[in-house]
């Protein structure tokens, strides 16, 4: 959920206006290292890791992180991420949580304290984007003038479909529809992007059966369809890189190399599968 923000940074505008935080019109927005590691034995990562140059104020640092679920030991990391990240660049730091569900929405809104009963040392307060404050969106021509938005809102709806019915996806796939006329790379990047991160839930089902009868590309399926029809290992082996890429799980040389050089189409049918849940890229090989 998080890379959209990395890869589509037009997003930030009006995530940050549902946010009721001020932004410039006009930003630069650069990633940078996710990695705030001090010492070898704990490994520290934050989803993603953007600075942000608005053309009216001092540059910021935006950390966002993808949070399924409530996870208390996530309070104190978010803490630490927000007091490295500010050390090492000297910069101020925002921290805004992606959730998809109320309840964690509620919770990862925080506030998060350090310190004894009566003194407080360090408060992180996050910014939380989910279904309680994105849009619903379930009109094509809403869809088409922001299709990023469009998908984080509908990745964000996603566990309440059943209640909100098949509006949400249809209105973003006729926006897709329009947007490949203009600019096919974006099309297919949403288009990916949301068929990755629904995954095999009742909303990934409904946008796979939305999208069989939607001519999207003509004679051409999606990543996982194409390596299967083709047979090849190449096309396996991308597939399950483009996955774990999306997802913004880091693939070690060891693991990349291992995955393309792969000649087992059936053990790379398995390494697909595990790509979507995993959280460490090593945890494809598992048992196989």
């Amino acid at each position: 959920m998080h890379r959209i923000f990395q890869e589509r940074p037009e997003i930030l505008g009006p995530v940050f206006k549902v946010l009721g935080v001020p932004l410039s019109p006009k930003v630069t927005v650069d990633a940078i290292t996710t990695d705030v590691t001090e010492t070898r034995p704990l490994e520290r990562r934050v989803d993603t890791v953007l600075r942000v140059g608005p053309s009216d104020g001092e540059d910021f640092l935006l950390a966002i992180e993808a949070q399924s679920d409530k996870k208390e030991a996530k309070s104190a990391s978010w803490a630490y991420y927000v007091s490295y990240l500010q050390s090492k660049f000297g910069l101020p730091v925002l921290l805004v949580v992606v959730c998809q569900d109320l309840a964690t929405a509620k919770w990862a809104a925080g506030p998060f304290d350090c310190g004894t009963p009566g003194w407080t040392t360090q408060r992180t307060t996050p910014l939380v984007v989910g279904p309680h404050n994105l849009p619903v969106i379930t009109d094509a021509r809403t869809a088409l003038k922001n299709p990023a938005l469009s998908a984080l809102s509908a990745l964000a709806h996603a566990r309440g479909l059943e209640s909100q019915g098949p509006a949400i996806l249809e209105a973003i796939a006729k926006a897709l529809q329009q947007l490949r006329e203009t600019d096919p790379g974006s099309a297919g990047y949403f288009f990916e992007f949301l068929e990755i991160t629904l995954g095999d839930t009742p909303s990934g089902e409904e946008w796979s059966r939305i999208m069989t009868f939607v001519s999207y590309f003509p004679g051409r399926g999606t990543v996982r369809e194409t390596a299967y029809l083709e047979g090849k290992a190449e096309g396996k082996a991308e597939a399950i890189l483009l996955v774990l890429d999306v997802r913004g799980i880091p693939v070690p040389d060891a693991v990349r190399e291992r995955i393309t050089t792969c000649t087992d189409l059936d053990l790379m049918d398995i390494w697909m599968e595990r790509s979507r849940t995993v959280e460490r890229a090593e945890e494809l090989f598992t048992d196989s």
